[in-house]
């Protein structure tokens, strides 16, 4: 069997430099399984995705290729928007569920379900917006947004526990994360088809199809550096606030950052210890922890060590 096409340049530099696929999944494959298939549309040896969705349940899956598989981690920060139907295990009042929604909104407890790929601990996930489209006694469709990592299927059987009558999940889409949305995601299908054309030589459908690693980067606070401070992160120092330039928006404390040039190429992912508007207060120390590196260091010389003449080296990242 010969071997495809390769895909034309610009594809290939799409691919190289790092991107994202918005798969709608639909039921009935893994999370893994749609990613492998989008691996093999697209001839690369590699392909992430995050976000995992359960087998029975559809919507948007980001999938990353190249570099993007280092921001897979970042996608998780963004709240999830879901549309489900609970099903009641008795019937309710109109009121009695309304009520009950209105409790469920905002931070709750949670055990993840016995089918999970996490450590069962109670944790606190916040549902953002919980809604009722429709309701006839029994049966509701709901319309919630929510941390990431919540279980929405542990939020049915909550809610039916809190009514007093059980209920459970009977279907499930993911229809949002973060600023995307579900009309932004493509059925495999369509990938297939994109990659079919580009290896044909019309790779226009295909890039619209490959988002770039900046759709992501830019819904995260920016942290402009000094020259002598990008470097010195790009070779895994943390960032001391003397290396600081400025920053793109207001960020609190424990936030995800963006580490970029004065330029503002991406160099590496942060989480800040301190809010923005005090990084110049942290005297000693690390300001933001680095947590991994997007840069190649071989294009970042280090610029600190002993000077000429035989003063002290600098601290790499103080700026």
């Amino acid at each position: 069997m010969s071997a495809p096409a390769a895909f034309p340049e610009p594809v290939r530099e799409r691919l190289a430099a790092g991107a994202f696929l918005l798969v709608d999944k639909p039921r009935g494959p893994t999370s893994h399984q749609a990613t492998a298939w989008a691996r093999d549309l697209l001839g690369v040896e590699r392909a992430g995705h995050a976000g995992t969705l359960d087998p029975n349940v559809s919507g948007i899956l980001w999938v990353g290729v190249g570099p993007a598989l280092k921001l897979l981690p970042l996608l998780l920060e963004f709240p999830k928007r879901y549309i489900g139907v609970v099903v009641l295990h008795g019937r309710v009042a109109a009121e009695e569920m309304a009520r009950a929604v209105a409790e469920f909104t905002g931070p709750i407890f949670q055990t993840p379900p016995v089918r999970s790929a996490v450590k069962r601990e109670r944790r606190v996930r916040t549902i953002h917006r919980l809604e009722l489209f429709e309701f006839d006694g029994t049966r509701c469709l709901i319309d919630v947004t929510c941390d990431s990592g919540t279980y929405v299927r542990t939020l049915a059987v909550d809610l039916g526990e809190a009514l007093g009558v059980g209920g459970h999940l009977e279907e499930l889409r993911r229809t949002g994360t973060g600023p995307f949305t579900e009309a932004m995601a493509v059925p495999l299908t369509a990938v297939a088809d994109a990659a079919a054309r580009a290896r044909e030589g019309d790779a226009a459908a295909l890039l619209t199809l490959l988002h770039p690693i900046d759709e992501v980067l830019r819904e995260f606070p920016l942290v402009r550096l000094k020259e002598p401070a990008a470097s010195a992160v790009v070779h895994g120092a943390g960032l001391a606030a003397g290396g600081v330039l400025g920053v793109s928006r207001p960020f609190a404390a424990g936030a995800h950052v963006v580490l970029t040039t004065a330029a503002g190429e991406a160099l590496a992912i942060g989480r800040a210890r301190a809010a923005s508007g005090e990084l110049d207060r942290v005297r000693h120390g690390w300001a933001i922890d680095l947590e991994r590196v997007l840069a190649e260091s071989s294009r970042f010389p280090p610029r600190w060590g002993r000077p000429a003449g035989g003063g002290a080296a600098a601290a790499p990242g103080t700026g």
